[in-house]
């Protein structure tokens, strides 16, 4: 006979209801983690379909990169409906329609003949998709789940970046070696709409419901200022916020846009150019985790500062690897400018939500995260027109490294970044 006192059996209830919410929650960032790793894999393989269809078309460096420059632009405008979108239909409508919109954006570019035509498709269309199932909507799922552990939840799908690029521009160079630009762009089409069905299957109302143990109740310093978007655009921490998030993006993505065709021009092979920048995937992993896990030892201020140390070294790297092309200085770059490829994503996103936290905490860091939407745009775009230019890489560099120490400064100068 069951002797168990009724408090008892209440603890040992409430026992399981905890370990039923840590499942859940591991699932739902199990999740997250897949969709940005498919929305990042599939934005990023424009880096290696960059050569052949300007090849393809005979259309010089900047006017393919506006394709590129399109869909970060897009991205990041985006952003802030994604958020008010997800608050009013729940996340099974915003996951659904990302993937829709990208196996119909890679479908229409296989066919497509014009230059409006990709950067309608792998510009507007992908743009938009990465929004749906990127990190404005999957930072809202996993504050829900994971209240104070959100820097370490963020830093996992922050590094599915890296684990996007290392599946999918290796994938991207055999695929286009095997069947061709074309074929392969089809392939990514149907992938992504194949995805759909499971997607609506899976219980979304429960996941949406969040932990019932991340509550305002069990954070004893929670307090809701009644941020607004109005309220908070008036506090210097936005536009320190925002500035990090734009100035960064320029400096990354004016190279990450070019990075395959760079080490192409130094005299790599294609698929060992296109598989060393895809193995920055794996350690982006190491570097996601390690920056996010210094923030817990050394404080949030002295890692940020030094993933952006360790991103100048690799920049330095880089230049030198034109001059220098060897596995040596090849894989300095790689572990060095790869690994803090968006390093500081969680930790800047940790700090908006703690600084605006609120019923519309989505709504202002989702306006927050068009700074990197703008940044990467305009960074890949003008990577394009200073090649194009000057007909080689060194100014393009020396932009990239001004940009990225100018993202650094707020962190050295804001009083409210530097808490």
């Amino acid at each position: 006979m069951d002797q168990s006192t009724p408090r008892e059996a209440s603890r040992e209830q409430a026992g399981g209801t905890q370990r039923d919410a840590v499942r859940t929650a591991l699932v739902v960032l199990g999740l997250c983690f897949t969709l940005a790793v498919l929305g990042r894999g599939l934005s990023e393989s424009f880096t290696v379909f960059l050569k052949p269809i300007s090849e393809n078309f005979g259309w010089d460096r900047a006017q393919v990169v506006s394709i590129y420059s399109l869909t970060w632009l897009i991205s990041g405008l985006t952003a802030p409906l994604v958020g008010r979108l997800f608050d009013h239909s729940g996340p099974r409508i915003v996951y659904a329609l990302g993937l829709l919109l990208l196996g119909s954006a890679f479908l229409i570019a296989a066919h497509a003949q014009a230059l409006w035509q990709f950067q309608l498709s792998i510009g507007l269309c992908v743009g938009i998709g990465v929004a749906f199932i990127g990190i404005v909507p999957n930072s809202i799922m996993l504050g829900r789940w994971f209240g104070p552990r959100l820097p370490t939840a963020m830093a996992v799908v922050y590094s599915a970046m890296g684990g996007g690029v290392l599946a999918l521009l290796p994938t991207s160079q055999l695929l286009i070696d095997h069947l061709g630009w074309r074929e392969a762009y089809q392939v990514y089409g149907f992938a992504a709409l194949g995805l759909l069905v499971p997607l609506l299957l899976l219980p979304w109302r429960m996941f949406a419901i969040g932990s019932p143990h991340v509550t305002k109740k069990t954070d004893p310093d929670f307090i809701d200022n009644g941020w607004t978007l109005a309220s908070a655009m008036r506090h210097h921490a936005f536009w320190a916020l925002f500035s990090t998030f734009f100035f960064t993006a320029v400096g990354m993505y004016s190279i990450a846009a070019q990075i395959v065709a760079y080490l192409i021009d130094a005299g790599f092979p294609p698929l060992q150019a296109a598989t060393a920048w895809g193995f920055s995937g794996v350690v982006l992993v190491f570097g996601m985790l390690g920056v996010s896990a210094l923030d817990g030892l050394i404080g949030r201020r002295p890692s940020v500062l030094l993933s952006y140390a360790i991103s100048i070294i690799g920049i330095v790297l880089l230049w030198l690897l034109q001059y220098y092309p060897n596995i040596i200085l090849l894989t300095g770059f790689v572990v060095c400018f790869g690994s803090m490829m968006g390093s500081r994503g969680p930790l800047i996103t940790a700090t908006a939500m703690k600084i605006f936290r609120g019923k519309r905490v989505g709504t202002i860091f989702g306006t927050i995260s068009i700074g990197s939407g703008l940044g990467s745009a305009f960074g890949s775009w003008s990577g394009g027109l200073i090649h194009d230019f000057t007909h080689g890489y060194n100014l393009l560099l020396v932009f990239a490294l001004a940009s990225v120490i100018l993202g650094m400064i707020p962190f050295l100068i804001v009083p409210a970044l530097r808490e």
